[in-house]
């Protein structure tokens, strides 16, 4: 059990202390991070310091007490709105994040159809299975079912067939991405907007990690002579969207938006209830308090920075992601999956397994994601790497060419994985019949009891996750991080 200290500590050895607890980070700023991190320059970061700490104290619960924060919210609604291809219709809110822009669109969809029919029962959201988990989050807060359909194996698409047969006269939502997270891929928006409008229910498009660059990427593409991506605010049927600034709009986390085609959708997002002794309360958003800072540092990037300073970046991260996806597929064995149509890419490796892949670029320096695979009823999306791919990256792209063609040769010379015990006796478990004291066991054998953090070498749990069916790699990860989260003395 930890104390608060009997006396205040010194300004120096506090923030010594702070400085020790990111040792065991990983070093971002040396540019070898695919994930988690989006910094454009030094630059656009001190103007979103400086505004952040501008209004670090001031609350956003109240606009008549901090009109001005109002004023900002509206702002960024606004050139959200315009950047997305929406007219003087489209309104919305400021988030924390995608995970809260999509909590709140879900939530509208369910009370929106509730208004509309008073009977309607648990409402079912259809969205493919490479839909981000968010929307399963909602659907468990919200008491939604999520009708889950395939997508095409070959494109990692959402199928619109499968998505048509789902619907029901209890679905509230369609889903669709821009693009998906795992493959970066962009879902066929058009055809997902048009079934939304022959059934007559409400579409949202996951554009939070994406939505603020495809833009952009359109933009490069008519200069080419090139088909534009269509996903927005043009696309009839679509009805809201969630976009995140804290990704490729390289503001301070956490900044996102939700945006929705008119105001009577919106106004299903708000809470209000004055039912007590205390103020009025009126939330547009899950938070109730929330600090200025976010607000304040995301308006100032997107000032400071303005479309032709995004406009620049975007054109060296479209060329640093071309030459890294050239360099993948003159690497034997290595294979892009499905058409990636901005900064995210998934590769799938033949010869070689790909979790010892990715603990050979961690010994080099190298963070990726490692992706696990999925069995559905169209077929199996294979184990693959994800990149992300920011600006931070993009002086490294040659050195992280050349470290994956000699981690690929070193992981196929080492051979097919050998029987380790974790596999052997994840091999034996009757996972109908699998106990919390028998996921306890496997932990340990891991080396996770006891709530450390994983070292390293991931390849054996991540073969053990990749061999779980997901119910039960849920239970597993609810259990570890049940432990992790308890404070102990580390050395």
């Amino acid at each position: 059990m930890l104390r608060m200290p009997e006396t205040g500590r010194s300004r120096d050895e506090l923030f010594e202390q702070l400085e020790g607890f990111r040792s065991r980070d990983v070093p971002w700023r040396d540019g070898k991070t695919f994930a988690y991190v989006f910094h454009a320059t030094e630059e656009a970061s001190a103007v979103a310091e400086r505004a952040y700490q501008m209004f670090l104290w001031e609350n956003a619960l109240d606009p008549t007490v901090f009109p001005s924060l109002l004023e900002i919210e509206t702002q960024i609604v606004s050139m959200a709105a315009a950047h997305l291809s929406g007219d003087d219709e489209v309104c919305g809110n400021f988030t924390s994040g995608g995970t809260e822009s999509v909590l709140l669109a879900v939530k509208t969809a369910r009370d929106y159809a509730r208004s509309r029919n008073p009977d309607l029962g648990r409402g079912q959201v259809v969205l493919p299975v490479t839909a981000h988990p968010c929307f399963h989050k909602a659907c468990s807060y919200f008491d939604l079912e999520a009708v889950v359909t395939p997508v095409d194996p070959s494109t990692m698409r959402a199928d619109v067939d499968a998505m048509r047969a789902a619907i029901t006269d209890r679905t509230v939502l369609l889903v669709g991405s821009a693009p998906s997270y795992a493959h970066g891929v962009v879902d066929p928006i058009p055809e997902i907007g048009q079934l939304a409008l022959e059934h007559d229910v409400l579409m949202h498009v996951d554009g939070c990690i994406g939505g603020f660059l495809l833009p952009f990427f359109n933009e490069i593409a008519r200069e080419k002579g090139t088909e534009p991506v269509a996903f927005d605010f043009s696309v009839p049927g679509v009805t809201s969207i969630s976009m995140d600034f804290h990704k490729y709009a390289f503001a301070a986390k956490g900044a996102s938006v939700v945006l929705y085609r008119n105001p009577e959708l919106r106004r299903h997002q708000i809470f209000s209830y004055s039912g007590w002794p205390g103020y009025s309360i009126v939330n547009p958003t899950v938070q109730s308090s929330k600090s200025g800072g976010p607000l304040a540092a995301c308006w100032a990037v997107l000032r400071f920075l303005g479309h032709d300073g995004y406009l620049e970046i975007v054109r060296a991260l479209a060329d640093a992601t071309a030459r890294i996806r050239s360099g993948i597929d003159a690497i034997d064995g290595l294979r892009v999956l499905g058409d990636p149509k901005m900064t995210l890419i998934a590769t799938a490796a033949d010869g070689c397994d790909v979790f010892a892949l990715c603990d050979e670029m961690k010994k080099r320096g190298w963070t990726m994601h490692p992706q696990m695979r999925l069995d559905t009823p169209a077929g199996r999306l294979e184990p693959s790497f994800h990149l992300t791919v920011t600006p931070i990256n993009i002086p490294h792209v040659d050195a992280y060419l050349e470290d994956l063609a000699a981690s690929v040769a070193a992981a196929r010379a080492a051979g097919p994985p050998a029987a380790s015990p974790l596999m052997a006796a994840v091999s034996s478990v009757d996972f109908e019949r699998l106990t919390d004291a028998q996921i306890g066991q496997l932990l340990e054998m891991a080396g996770l009891s006891g709530g450390s953090l994983p070292g390293d070498e991931m390849a054996d749990v991540n073969r053990v996750l990749d061999a779980l069916p997901p119910a039960v790699t849920d239970r597993v990860l609810r259990l570890y991080y049940n432990q992790l989260s308890r404070y102990r003395e580390r050395a």
